[in-house]
């Protein structure tokens, strides 16, 4: 959600964190989630195939698309400037995939191929291996009997670089909650 009142589509796996966003709300059981606190989105499925893979592209687009607030942040050494809001990971998890072979040409052509708010930065085919979008915007695949823990480092890593969400201007969200 943003500091508009516009909801993203609904997400399987979020990666996000409350330091400078503790506000988490909930809606009908729920979790409503600020979309400055998000750093990843995951769609999660059985398998992988052409299909989901557009789930997955469309609900990381919708997430992308929130309108996301910063605030300075006051330390003791004085008051930085905000941080400009980051890319938020998009990405799929699944067990299978359906293609032969599960994870080549066809899947990679198939994930370089979208406009570049519905691209999916990474992801896991646990039976056989992870991908992830190199520096030059190109899709590599790892194919290894250690498929999640080797995702896993990759995520870990791609976290470590994004650092710190924005600090949340909850003043925002306030005057979206009293015009509502």
């Amino acid at each position: 959600m943003d500091n508009h009142g516009t909801f993203s589509q609904q997400i399987d796996v979020v990666i996000y964190d409350r330091q400078y966003t503790p506000l988490i709300f909930e809606m009908h059981g729920i979790k409503i989630i600020p979309a400055e606190s998000v750093y990843a989105v995951f769609e999660a499925k059985q398998t992988l195939n052409a299909t989901y893979v557009g789930y997955a592209r469309d609900k990381a687009a919708s997430v992308r698309k929130l309108d996301r607030t910063s605030l300075a942040v006051t330390w003791l050494g004085g008051k930085s400037e905000p941080k400009k809001p980051h890319w938020i990971l998009g990405g799929i998890l699944t067990f299978e995939s359906e293609w032969s072979p599960p994870m080549g040409k066809t899947m990679t052509d198939l994930l370089d191929s979208a406009p570049d708010e519905s691209l999916l930065d990474i992801g896991c085919v646990a039976a056989h291996g992870w991908f992830g979008r190199n520096g030059d915007g190109v899709t590599t695949v790892s194919l290894n009997g250690k498929s999640v823990t080797g995702f896993l480092l990759e995520l870990i890593a791609r976290l470590q670089e994004i650092g710190t969400v924005p600090m949340i201007d909850v003043r925002a969200y306030a005057r979206w909650l009293a015009e509502h």
